[in-house]
């Protein structure tokens, strides 16, 4: 029986150590790497191809939803599990809108997610279980009431490198550290932040830092240097 192979995507290393040691000793699983930021997470699906990416939301330098959107560009056979410290419908509803297969919080994940990755792996999605009964209540609500089943909400198309730009720009980079991190000039970060600020109508970098938290690009815990 092939093994499900697995790559953990976790900034703090004793939260990734301990995942690990968890999956090792399920049988069927192995966890073939380990990533510490986004950009690490998309290099290594791009050259391992897993079967399943535990992906932790708030990544530094590319966070877990903009590292999944391409990670699923990269490895269309790859599937994602998203790990949370929320489990708002927004979070959630984003996930599912960018083809993430899972969501679980991370207080329980421990308990949960050796059968998720199992779930998954088979084809089948798997949430939390408050998660799935809360979307449950809302589908059997709107079928009730005669409504379209809750969807995703429309979301503003950001590119690739727009995301990678208002993430930096939410934790506080300069558009010259901007500039490094992303191998790009500064003209082409002013570019971008130009587009963002257009895009989102928003046009101060506190107003695009409250944007970044409230859509889950960075957690409200991180702290920035502009607040």
């Amino acid at each position: 029986m092939s093994r499900i192979t697995v790559l953990l995507a976790e900034d703090h290393t004793i939260v990734r150590e301990g995942l690990r040691i968890l999956l090792s000793s399920e049988s069927g699983i192995e966890v073939v790497d380990e990533a510490e930021d986004g950009h690490a997470a998309v290099a290594l699906v791009r050259k391992l191809h897993p079967d399943i990416v535990v992906m932790d939301i708030s990544m530094p330098l590319l966070n877990g939803l903009e590292a999944t959107t391409q990670i699923l560009k990269a490895s269309p056979n790859t599937k994602v599990i998203i790990l949370s410290a929320h489990s708002d419908d927004a979070y959630v509803q984003k996930a599912i809108a960018i083809g993430a297969s899972g969501y679980l919080v991370k207080q329980s994940a421990a308990h949960i997610l050796p059968e998720a990755i199992r779930q998954i792996s088979a084809g089948k999605p798997y949430f939390s279980p408050h998660i799935a009964k809360r979307m449950a209540d809302q589908i059997r609500k709107a079928r009730a009431n005669g409504a379209p089943s809750p969807i995703p909400g429309q979301l503003v198309k950001l590119t690739t490198r727009e995301a990678e730009v208002l993430q930096l720009i939410a934790e506080g980079r300069s558009n010259k550290e901007s500039a490094s991190l992303l191998h790009i000039s500064i003209k082409t970060v002013e570019k971008h932040r130009q587009s963002l600020m257009e895009k989102l109508n928003i046009h101060d970098t506190a107003g695009l830092t409250r944007h970044a938290v409230a859509t889950g690009i960075i957690e409200s815990s991180v702290r920035v240097k502009i607040l």
